[in-house]
């Protein structure tokens, strides 16, 4: 069994926040991300949008695509609707063969609102995330019949993002609907990062490696800033860094126990001026390829 690792183009091309990665490139975040040693990335907004011209994108820089973000809407849309509104994206990560289609619900988030606190976030009760897995679970075999993983991303801003909302929608939804594992956003959240791994371990099937600066997140929570504060202010950076706080050995050893079999995804969005999105991107696959080294797992080579 081996991982591969890939890599967001975030730190150099923030969707969220444009203008704080303006002096960026996605092409220099493919370039610099292969160089480093990347083999796969997760599709940006900036990435062509269509099937063909995505292909050929991602083919020039031999990078393989590792997933991608697709904005959920089934809160206030039915099944049918939300089938038909994500139906193209999941033709295209079939046909570009992508592990997983990242999917979190966006309806009611506050992610994206920088004038919101991450504290007024939506709180759902557990009738009410049960209630919604099972749509989930409707969409995610649907997905499924069409050949792609739905990962849930639980998120912060999010409904799903502490260890209750995580551990109700995994209680309330079919094994169909499969958990993106992201260390840093339980971390930020208050979930158990370890624990989550010993008991939904069997329904990850992909994983993103992001760590978190507490004295930042701390700032947030108890200053009452969005999430969009957090990020500019450095509350995510990347594996290995001496200013996080998740030890990533341990994380890592859980997945070779798990046989763990797919994607590693570096993703900290940081500002670019205060963390070099190169320097940051090859410490982070450094640490990786040293930490997976200690536990015995395996990292394959080649984009396929």
């Amino acid at each position: 069994m081996s991982v591969k690792i890939g890599i967001s183009p975030i730190a150099w091309q923030n969707d969220d926040l444009p203008d704080l990665t303006a002096a960026f490139t996605m092409d220099q975040a493919l370039k610099e991300a292969r160089e480093i040693g990347y083999t796969g990335v997760e599709r940006g907004r900036r990435m062509p949008q269509d099937t063909a011209g995505l292909r050929a994108y991602l083919a020039e820089y031999d990078i393989a695509l590792c997933g991608g973000w697709c904005s959920g809407n089934l809160m206030q849309a039915s099944v049918a609707e939300e089938i038909e509104a994500i139906t193209q994206q999941v033709e295209q990560f079939v046909a570009l063969q992508s592990p997983c289609l990242v999917y979190a619900e966006c309806s009611n988030t506050v992610q994206g609102d920088i004038a919101t606190p991450v504290n007024n976030r939506p709180k759902l009760s557990r009738d009410e995330v049960l209630g919604y897995a099972a749509k989930l679970s409707e969409v995610a075999k649907w997905m499924a019949d069409q050949g792609m993983v739905l990962a849930y991303h639980h998120h912060m801003g999010s409904m799903i993002e502490d260890q209750d909302d995580v551990d109700w929608l995994m209680e309330g939804s079919s094994d169909e609907v499969t958990l993106l594992f992201d260390a840093g956003h339980l971390q930020f959240g208050g979930g158990d990062v370890l624990g989550t791994l010993d008991k939904w371990g069997h329904r990850v099937r992909h994983v993103h490696f992001k760590d978190v600066r507490p004295d930042v997140t701390r700032w947030v929570r108890d200053n009452n800033k969005s999430f969009l504060d957090g990020v500019i202010a450095g509350a995510f950076t990347v594996p290995g860094d001496p200013e996080g706080s998740i030890d990533f050995q341990a994380v890592t050893n859980k997945l070779k126990q798990m046989d763990y079999a797919g994607w590693i995804v570096v993703e900290a969005e940081q500002d670019p001026a205060k963390a070099n999105p190169y320097e940051y991107s090859k410490l982070g696959f450094d640490h990786i390829v040293k930490i997976c080294g200690q536990s015995g797992l395996e990292i394959a080579s080649g984009t396929q």
